[in-house]
């Protein structure tokens, strides 16, 4: 069954990605709509061998439109994403917008698609990509024994910032390699050869919203408000593909044989079980273009029996953002 699909914010680093995603899926579109803001209208994007034309997103655009993906930052798609919903759109939306609201289901469809079912305002959210490629690795440990306690440091991609960061991290390294001093008006500092904290202040607390995003995300998707997240967010001079370093408790001990085991037939992911080495663990540039969360590093906890450390990592703009929001349109439409 055929359906009509437009994406929102379809010029931006994501919203590329989700027109890639879903010609690369198949998905059974009879037709896919690219929506941006005024100054973008008129643009040709590369779709499915041809090309499709910018249209401005407004309320009206969205009238026959089955899925809205959203990908245009929070601003637009609280102003949008109840419009689309009211002209019958099943609104998907990439953005921070939406993901705490009590209405509006946070879906990662390896985890949790079933809490899509219920969807009073018509949208779902996606969550942050770094909660999304962390419980995607860690479900399956959950559900056999139950998670008390996570510590996560991530290691963050420029491309989570957008085209604009990319663009910069890059000339930033051109700049140093010439002797000249590193541009720096998207990111906060020198983010070439160094690593940056590079997310706004949470008003009342020394966390970043970064940090807290993991925390309260994680909490929702799994249902489970008593989960203890301890969270560092962390960028690095990486073009695309976030890491994570994770330390991870359960309700019952768990050793690494089980995770390995449990890991390895788990949804999504791709599982490195070889001994530690130098180089063989997963890498960023590794996961780049791909859809699965990679996994490595899975080994015993030597300081506290029972817990695990992982190493987990995955394209941002792919699973933590484009498929992510396409797998649910998927489901939602199979």
């Amino acid at each position: 069954m055929s359906c009509v699909v437009a994406v929102v914010g379809a010029t931006g680093v994501v919203g590329r990605e989700m027109l890639r995603t879903l010609e690369a899926r198949r998905f059974p579109a009879s037709r896919v709509i690219a929506l941006a803001s005024p100054r973008s209208v008129g643009r040709k994007l590369p779709f499915a061998g041809g090309e499709i034309e910018v249209q401005v997103a407004s309320p009206e655009a969205f009238a026959g439109v089955t899925y809205a993906l959203f990908s245009a930052g929070a601003s637009t798609a609280r102003e949008l994403a109840p419009a689309a919903a009211a002209h019958g759109a099943v609104v998907i939306d990439n953005s921070s917008a939406w993901r705490m609201d009590p209405e509006v289901p946070l879906i990662v469809p390896e985890v949790n698609m079933h809490a899509a079912a219920k969807r009073p305002r018509g949208i779902i959210a996606n969550p942050n990509c770094s909660t999304i490629q962390m419980l995607v690795a860690l479900k399956p440990l959950h559900d056999a024994a139950r998670i008390r306690h996570i510590v996560v440091s991530t290691y963050q991609a420029a491309s989570g910032k957008g085209q604009a960061a990319m663009e910069e991290l890059l000339a930033q390294h051109h700049a140093l390699m010439n002797g000249a001093a590193p541009p720096a008006s998207i990111l906060p500092g020198q983010l070439a050869m160094n690593v940056l904290m590079d997310w706004k202040a949470s008003p009342g607390s020394d966390y970043s919203e970064e940090e807290l995003k993991m925390v309260n995300e994680t909490r929702k998707i799994l249902g489970d408000d008593t989960i203890a997240v301890s969270p560092t967010t962390v960028r690095v001079p990486v073009v695309t593909g976030h890491s994570e370093s994770v330390h991870v408790q359960f309700h019952r001990p768990m050793d690494a044989v089980e995770a390995r085991r449990l890991l390895a037939s788990a949804p999504g992911v791709k599982l490195f079980d070889e001994p530690y080495a130098p180089g063989r663990h997963p890498q960023p540039i590794h996961a780049v273009g791909t859809d699965d969360v990679f996994v490595g590093r899975v080994r015993d906890d030597l300081g506290v029996p029972g817990a695990l450390n992982l190493f987990i990592v995955a394209d941002n703009l792919r699973k933590g953002a484009a498929l992510n929001a396409v797998q649910i349109a998927e489901r939602l439409h199979a």
